[in-house]
């Protein structure tokens, strides 16, 4: 009923235990054109679903849980994970291998993303100035980044202007109901990903006193699709933290401003 189970399976070679996926789903492109598309991410044909003649169901946090418990009612097994962390992650790939017999194969693919992840540490380890990011998930209201993007932004190397509100595990307490906070914590860059619709950089510069934020004033507002990063899976140990990876990097290389900070 979400991304990342499906990108899961298809990388451990588990391609044929899945019956039905997410319309959301874009990774593997294939699967899309090879698998039926039963289910959104807050609804789902239910009819269709039960007459797929599933073992087990997969899904994602508490927003699918009218769905888990409709499905439940009509004697089907559901699992409905809810990891929102870098450990989390890795964690999940190895439980979901085990659930279907593929914990060795499942194991070795987290040990890779492991060995990635490291890999971009230590390249971030390297860089000569550490900017400080905003990354907003949604527009209006202005949500800030969930935990596992909070912390492949330090990964990558820069550092989350909300960290506390990335702790939180519900959008809403992630609300940035104050846009001058963003002010007062003058992010070096600005990282957009609206789920679902197009960031839209002259919209955020054009905020009310918006104008002097170093992002801002430095043209340093960058989009990463919503796909490789907002789904709590491989996606975003992999492409995501690359794309993060490359922003910082570059604003690293960049010319120190007069009066900038490391």
């Amino acid at each position: 009923m979400t991304e990342e189970p499906t990108e899961v399976l298809y990388a451990l070679g588990e391609s044929h235990r899945i019956v039905g996926i997410s319309g959301f789903t874009v990774r593997p492109a294939r699967a899309r054109k090879e698998k039926p598309k039963v289910c959104a991410f807050t609804s789902a044909r239910i009819d269709a679903i039960v007459a797929l003649d599933p073992d087990f169901v997969v899904g994602f946090s508490d927003i699918q849980a009218d769905i888990a418990q409709a499905l439940v009612k009509r004697g089907i097994e559901v699992w409905i994970a809810n990891h929102r962390s870098v450990e989390g992650i890795l964690g999940y790939v190895r439980r979901l291998g085990a659930m279907v017999g593929s914990g060795d194969k499942a194991d070795r693919y987290a040990s890779d993303l492991e060995s990635r992840i490291d890999r971009v540490r230590a390249s971030a380890a390297s860089l000569a100035r550490h900017p400080r990011v905003y990354f907003e998930e949604w527009d209006d209201p202005q949500i800030s980044a969930i935990r596992w993007v909070s912390e492949l932004i330090g990964i990558a190397g820069g550092a989350d202007i909300f960290p506390r509100r990335a702790a939180a595990s519900l959008g809403k307490e992630r609300i940035v109901a104050d846009p001058a906070e963003v002010v007062r914590a003058a992010p070096d860059i600005i990282v957009g990903s609206w789920c679902g619709k197009k960031f839209r950089p002259e919209k955020v510069a054009a905020r009310p006193g918006w104008a002097d934020v170093p992002a801002v004033r430095d043209g340093e507002l960058h989009e990463v699709k919503s796909p490789i990063i907002l789904q709590p899976g491989p996606a975003a140990l992999t492409d995501g933290l690359d794309a993060l990876h490359r922003i910082i990097a570059r604003w690293a290389q960049r010319p120190r401003p007069a009066g900038g900070r490391r």
